[in-house]
């Protein structure tokens, strides 16, 4: 009895008064923030592959109190905790994957403004809601399966004062840090063979998992469009057998900005694409076509800042305390390496944007340059290309057709070999002969 009173008051968005050991409610006080639960025997039917399924989301109650209610497949262990500006609620669960979409309209209520969801890492799912100020998290449980319904995540949240807020979120700041870069680190890094020495070409598809990127307004996400983008170059580049081929992900999955960066150097990259997609707000005019940004201290201009200012806060927007970054520039000798990089990095944008001309639109100011994170790797040639307009009709037309996508990625790969030409020799015939070659990354 008590348990189904425990969830009809879950259900209504009361404070849920009565639960059983199955089901136990885990308090937290302002001065810690983070919440571990482990999850209850599950009674309910889950997916052969054991994944729990999310498959509908609700908050309740007002300022001073809200809950968010989610109904899940079956019980699941939750992670809970808050991160600063702006300021977050963030909720880690294991094995989750989420099949619902609420109306953006049903995503504010109380001290909530917005929230998102998805992928974060292999096998970890992650929720982020947006507080309109300092709140803390007073419980945060799950409730399992009883009857006809359904397991539920509960967490209720209060308002509290600013100093309450800081010294939470700074009590599990060292545990969340080192949870987190153990899960969120990929170790993406193909066996290392000496006597391949063919380049190294990372190709990292922007966003993934929790974050979407933009829509455009549209259907379509810019995970998706551009994840699409770079498996269908990645499968034209392994057929030549000229290049090793990386991926950041090859999945729906989010991976931080640092750790795309990290990939790349620990590849030895010899190039590394970054592939995005772009949008402009609405009522901010119209503008078509693909272009290629370098990186430089100095926007090129008004839109490539913004865009760059939009693009680095992707780690925000999946809840990462970037409190711990630290500059990797660090002296005068990775300044001077990052120098001869760029230069580098301009020359394969020359080429990318020279082989777009002739098969796809391209923007009125193809080249520009701005401050993106991704790009910051000191020693790889790295370009952040821009595929299009998510907000233009007509580009996301091209953006999701595959005879467009056959064309761009026919001009990333020509873009690629040239960039490679002068430090190849009969490269592909070597490979099959399995002795190797003399490709070298610029400036090895």
């Amino acid at each position: 009895m008590a348990a189904t009173l425990a969830v009809f008051f879950a259900m209504c968005g009361f404070m849920a008064t009565a639960q059983d050991a199955s089901a136990q409610t885990v308090s937290e006080t302002a001065e810690a923030s983070a919440v571990a639960v482990p999850a209850p025997a599950s009674t309910s039917q889950q997916p052969a592959d054991g994944t729990a399924i999310a498959h509908d989301a609700r908050l309740a109650g007002d300022d001073a109190r809200t809950r968010l209610i989610v109904d899940l497949s079956r019980s699941v262990e939750i992670r809970a905790f808050t991160l600063s500006n702006p300021h977050r609620v963030v909720i880690d669960l294991a094995d989750v994957s989420f099949r619902m979409e609420p109306p953006a309209n049903q995503r504010q209520r109380g001290l909530i403004t917005t929230y998102r969801y998805g992928v974060f890492a292999p096998g970890k799912a992650r929720m982020v809601l947006d507080a309109n100020g300092p709140v803390a998290i007073d419980k945060a449980f799950i409730l399992d399966a009883i009857d006809d319904q359904p397991a539920r995540l509960v967490v209720d949240l209060i308002k509290t004062d600013a100093e309450s807020f800081a010294r939470a979120v700074a009590s599990s700041a060292s545990t969340h840090a080192t949870a987190m870069h153990a899960t969120s680190h990929a170790a993406t890094v193909i066996p290392h063979d000496a006597g391949d020495r063919r380049p190294v070409i990372v190709l990292d598809p922007g966003h993934g998992g929790i974050d979407s990127g933009t829509t455009g307004y549209s259907a379509f996400t810019e995970k998706s469009i551009v994840l699409e983008t770079a498996l269908a170059l990645r499968e034209k580049l392994e057929r030549s057998g000229t290049y090793r081929v990386v991926m950041t992900r090859s999945t729906d999955t989010f991976i931080a900005l640092g750790e795309r960066v990290r990939i790349a150097r620990e590849n030895h990259a010899d190039l590394f694409i970054s592939i995005h997609a772009d949008a402009l707000a609405r009522g901010d005019g119209k503008a078509r076509g693909a272009s290629v940004y370098t990186l430089s201290d100095k926007a090129s201009d008004g839109d490539a800042a913004q865009l760059a200012e939009m693009e680095n806060k992707a780690d925000l927007i999946a809840g990462i305390d970037l409190s711990e970054e630290t500059d990797a520039v660090a002296d005068i000798l990775v300044e001077l390496a990052q120098r001869e990089t760029r230069s580098f990095s301009a020359r394969f944008a020359h080429e990318l944007v020279s082989s777009m001309k002739s098969r796809v639109n391209t923007h009125r100011i193809p080249l520009r340059s701005a401050g993106f994170r991704v790009l910051r790797a000191h020693d790889v040639p790295s370009v952040l290309l821009e595929l299009g307009y998510m907000s233009s009709p007509e580009d996301l037309k091209q953006l999701t057709s595959e005879a467009w996508r056959d064309r761009m990625t026919d001009a990333l790969a020509e873009s690629i070999q040239t960039f490679f030409a002068d430090r190849t020799v009969n490269i592909v015939q070597e490979h099959v002969d399995t002795t190797g070659s003399i490709a070298a990354r610029p400036g090895r």
